[in-house]
């Protein structure tokens, strides 16, 4: 009998630390607030992405070293989706559902976003995702750090439409093939029309991800620009193939001067691996560029390359900002804010305490999310490629720009701009 009582004490003693011990990993998880790193590290996206979950990192580092948020360090939890799309669902759904994480930073390409988007709805997630992109979207668990249309494409077409920006009359379209470039150029065409250019006028083609040959292309680019009207071309190409596609433009000789390209998608980062002489005065449009002179920029910088010495990153020595790294960076900070007057990482009260955050950015503006449509207000930024890879501003504007998600470009539009 006592053997067996003594059986039941050591039982419920055991049982009764066992809870203790789950208590205190318990109060020990929730002395953290883990945050969802959800960025290609491997595959065709990788030369983009690397740096942006290296700059939330900083962030996070940087903010657990203020305190972090409400008291509490933030624990960062970073996964690879390698550039493979139904994977980022796989990974968005273990961020929220085993991870638990209050909020994930990521996503590079639309068709990774629209493979998240889902996901997040259904498990009321909170995604900030910072890259430039084509709108028709607004998602209420999502907050777009990056620039919808009216904040870089149709402004880099008007640009090369001006006397500044050589006057363009015909227009090659150039993308990779997925949902951003294709909507962004369906948008740009029927900008196009009601500029009075036709059909004509007006090149449209499409590689696939990770595409490497573009000698044809060239040639054709070059065919189509020797009717005799000034050509320009908009790039939409995404990811490694930037590599090969500057590398056949030095090639083949194809000068800023004779046919102006203006990318969407290249930037400081994807310019490192390429030598930027052959492309000296081509363009891209952005929020920002790493050249921009302010202190708050040279801040963010300095911040940037002391982070990659002392955590080793690849080349440290040259690492470089971008505009998709200032975005992180931002919507890493604003969420923090509105965390902190929300008192909460509720994710249905920190998406009401997001609206009207204010923060003021390495591009020398300061930034507001807008109250109703989920995006930055963002200045517009227009930059020639220098020989050092850096890109000098030609053309920027006053203030920031709020942004349309629904363009009005594409019918049945109107009334659309809210959630």
């Amino acid at each position: 009998m006592n053997t067996r009582r003594s059986f039941i004490k050591a039982l419920t003693l055991s049982a009764s630390l066992a809870a203790m011990g789950s208590v205190s990993t318990l109060a020990h998880a929730a002395d953290t607030i883990k945050v969802g790193v959800l960025h290609s590290l491997s595959g065709t996206m990788a030369i983009s992405e690397t740096a942006l979950k290296n700059v939330a990192l900083m962030a996070i580092d940087e903010i657990n070293a203020a305190g972090g948020v409400m008291g509490k360090q933030l624990e960062p939890v970073v996964v690879d989706p390698a550039s493979n799309w139904p994977l980022f669902a796989e990974k968005a759904r273990q961020l929220l559902s085993q991870d638990k994480v209050a909020v994930t930073f990521g996503c590079w390409t639309s068709v990774s976003r629209k493979s998240v988007n889902p996901v997040f709805k259904e498990l009321n997630g909170l995604l900030f995702y910072p890259v430039q992109y084509e709108g028709e979207e607004l998602e209420k668990n999502v907050f777009y750090t990056g620039a919808a249309p009216n904040q870089q494409a149709i402004p880099a077409v008007e640009y090369l439409m001006s006397k500044d920006g050589g006057e363009a009359k015909r227009f090659v379209l150039l993308g990779t093939d997925y949902v951003y470039p294709r909507t962004t150029n369906k948008i740009l065409r029927a900008f196009l029309h009601s500029k009075g250019v036709k059909d004509e006028d007006i090149m449209e083609e499409y590689t696939p991800f990770g595409h490497s040959d573009y000698q044809t292309i060239i040639a054709n680019i070059k065919k189509f620009a020797a009717a005799g009207k000034k050509t320009a071309v908009v790039s939409t190409i995404n990811g490694d193939s930037n590599v090969p596609f500057y590398k056949e433009l030095g090639n083949a000789g194809l000068k800023a001067t004779d046919v102006p390209v203006v990318a969407f998608s290249v930037g400081e980062e994807e310019l490192r691996g390429v030598d930027a002489k052959p492309l000296v005065g081509h363009l891209a449009a952005w929020n920002y560029f790493m050249s921009v002179k302010n202190p708050t920029n040279a801040a963010f910088i300095k911040k940037y390359q002391d982070w990659a010495k002392k955590n080793g990153v690849p080349n440290a020595d040259t690492v470089v900002t971008n505009d998709p790294m200032e975005a992180t960076y931002v919507g890493i900070y604003m969420w923090k804010q509105a965390v902190e007057q929300a008192k909460t990482t509720d994710v249905d009260a920190v998406i009401k305490a997001l609206g009207g955050q204010t923060f003021k950015a390495p591009s020398g503006f300061t930034l507001t999310m807008d109250k109703t449509n989920h995006h930055l207000h963002k200045p517009v930024l227009i930059g020639e490629v220098r020989a050092d890879g850096q890109f000098s501003t030609v053309w920027k504007t006053k203030e920031p720009i709020r942004a349309q998600p629904w363009s009005p470009y594409i019918a049945g539009n109107e009334g659309k701009q809210k959630l």
